[in-house]
């Protein structure tokens, strides 16, 4: 006899074959709990090989993902049920799931073969009883008998596995069918025997679990308490793209992007490419080169100009972000950090790419940078990146990563009437009888004139200029005055941030953690259990990585003792020991994956 039990959350983790359609179940799963009003937080694990071996751990693909009827902020720890859809899946993750645990195992990537690429010289299911629950189905089988009187060879019908799997998982959270049906109608409008399969075996899946009753137990997951409003689930890199939009839109600007492909920033370029029905206009160049130095030529020509990539892109476009810093001209640069130095772990998190964006140009060329610190937060840094480019005439950068970029969450989204003015700094036409290209407002910012105004031609590159004038200038004293107005404009940009603020905690706490970027998530899980123990420890998050605020000195002074978790070798605890000149203790971890809320509790009851 089945039973329900009711659950405050639970973590699942879909793993198999980068071909095995694991990303589209744990994403169909996703929507479908967030549409319920479940809050949910999710993280995709891709091979780093494009065609990674089969059976092999190196081709596991995973997706992971924490739902639940409470705050959700992390993809979760240790999972509940793990779907392993052959050995390889299981020898990867098995480290990843609670004792006592559910295990889903697709008997038919089991077998000999199985085992041998997977580098096991036996079943590990035999060894494992004791330990977790295994439910052993032979689901590549089901899918077959399912559909048996489909006209589809036996490869594309063993394309459909993912659905059983996935049909088996929404009986044991008792959810519905139904989305991911219209999905599929939708998805396979045009190829009608795909569309009847998946469907077919989705169904299979769910009904095979209802009457084998092979599986004894049941969870219902009621919906999380979240603000009134409109919610849909998306992805950092989604967010990015509708931020963008959002901004290009508030100033009637028409959006222009342009890069290059690389992993995991491309999705950007793809989903703008899709938006030319909001004027976007979208350019795949031949090389990061290329791509941003066509976005500084649109931003002089009056766009919204952005360029996006990963670190070593980033390198590439270093000398054109100088060349946009001495010119003055908006210009958004977008870096979703992953792993390395070099080529690295393309397909992994990682944030070891501040420093580059904070330094990483020659000669005095301070450029303000912003970090987003979860999925959701990506739409919000997206359209202060634009207010900050257009309100200080400068390129700025954003920084993201894999974890943020491909992970999801429900996002309550705003109108277009919510989100602030942007007031760009442009010429005026009463101005054209004595406009002076770089003379500056009393935020040291010089106005913009676009290519093609009559009556504002100017002198533009790359050597430096002369005061006011904008000419050519190499006189020492000029250089020198250039230099220290440039700084003080991109300092002045701090005068406007909002006032520091705890995440969590309160100020008179001893210990003090800092976070930034994709960290944000784990740190407040992590903080939760703290605080319900009573433990001394307050929440910091920066968004603003530079400049940095103001008052930072004087709101971190009263705590004894502050952590710095990063995941990188120690580059925030830098700039801040700078800035603070106080001891500073970093917790970092460089693993290709964000930190485990478990992983910093211990790191931080060390200091208590």
């Amino acid at each position: 006899m089945t039973q329900t039990i009711e659950k405050l959350q639970a973590t699942i983790l879909f793993a198999g074959n980068s071909g095995d359609g694991m990303q589209l179940s744990g994403n169909q799963f996703t929507n479908t709990v967030a549409q319920l009003g479940n809050d949910v937080n999710t993280l995709p694990d891709f091979p780093a090989e494009i065609r990674a071996p089969e059976g092999t751990v190196a081709g596991i693909s995973g997706f992971q993902l924490h739902f639940g009827s409470i705050d959700i902020n992390s993809p979760g720890d240790k999972c509940d049920v793990l779907i392993a859809m052959n050995a390889a899946a299981l020898k990867k993750n098995i480290k990843s799931l609670k004792s006592g645990g559910i295990i889903i195992a697709n008997t038919d990537g089991f077998d000999n073969k199985n085992l041998r690429l997977a580098k096991i010289d036996h079943n590990p299911l035999e060894n494992l009883q004791t330990k977790f629950k295994i439910f052993s189905i032979d689901i590549t089988k089901q899918t077959l008998n399912a559909l048996k009187d489909f006209d589809l060879s036996t490869k594309d019908k063993d394309r459909s596995k993912n659905m059983f799997a996935l049909g088996i998982v929404y009986w044991m959270y008792s959810k519905p069918l139904d989305f991911t049906i219209e999905f599929l109608n939708q998805k396979f409008s045009n190829n009608e025997k795909t569309r009847l399969a998946n469907i077919n075996v989705l169904k299979a899946g769910y009904n095979y679990s209802e009457i084998t009753e092979l599986i004894t137990e049941k969870y219902s997951i009621q919906k999380a308490k979240m603000p009134a409003g409109n919610y849909r689930n998306i992805s950092g890199n989604e967010a990015l793209t509708l931020g963008l939009i959002t901004a290009s839109l508030k100033v009637n600007k028409e959006l222009f992007f342009a890069g290059y492909p690389i992993t995991p920033a491309s999705d950007i370029l793809h989903n703008l490419a899709k938006q030319k029905h909001f004027g976007v206009k979208t350019f795949q160049a031949e090389d990061e080169i290329a791509a941003i130095t066509s976005a500084i030529g649109a931003s002089f020509a009056g766009s919204l100009a952005v360029t996006a990539s990963s670190g070593p892109g980033i390198a590439l476009k270093t000398e054109a972000m100088g060349l946009a810093f001495i010119q003055e001209i908006p210009l958004i640069i977008i870096n979703v950090q992953r792993g390395g130095p070099s080529t690295g772990l393309p397909t992994k998190t990682e944030q070891a790419d501040l420093l580059q964006a904070i330094f990483g140009r020659n000669g005095e060329a301070p450029i303000p940078v912003l970090a987003a610190k979860s999925p959701v937060h990506c739409f919000e840094i997206a359209f202060e990146a634009a207010k900050i480019a257009l309100e200080f005439n400068t390129p700025i950068i954003v920084l993201s990563d894999g974890y943020i970029a491909n992970g999801s969450e429900p996002w309550k989204y705003p109108t277009i009437e919510e989100m602030p003015e942007i007031f760009p700094q442009i010429v005026s036409e009463k101005e054209k009888d004595n406009y002076l290209p770089y003379k500056r407002n009393e935020n040291f910012v010089r106005k913009i004139a676009f290519a093609g105004m009559k009556g504002f031609e100017h002198r533009l590159g790359g050597l430096e200029k002369e005061n006011e004038t904008g000419n050519v200038s190499y006189d020492a004293e000029n250089h020198h005055k250039m230099v220290k107005l440039r700084q003080k404009k991109i300092e002045a940009i701090a005068k406007f941030y909002p006032e520091l603020q705890l995440d969590s905690g309160t100020k008179d706490a001893k210990i003090l953690i800092i976070s930034w970027g994709s960290t944000y998530g784990a740190v407040k899980t992590t903080m939760q259990k703290l605080l319900s123990e009573n433990k001394s420890f307050a929440h910091l998050h920066l968004t603003n990585m530079f400049p940095l605020h103001n008052d930072i000195n004087n709101f971190t002074k009263s705590f004894s003792t502050i952590l710095i978790p990063e995941l990188n070798n120690g580059q925030l605890i830098k700039i801040l020991h700078e800035k603070l000149q106080r001891e500073l203790i970093g917790i970092n971890y460089i693993k290709g994956m964000p930190f485990l809320s478990d992983e910093l509790y211990l790191e931080f009851t060390k200091f208590v």
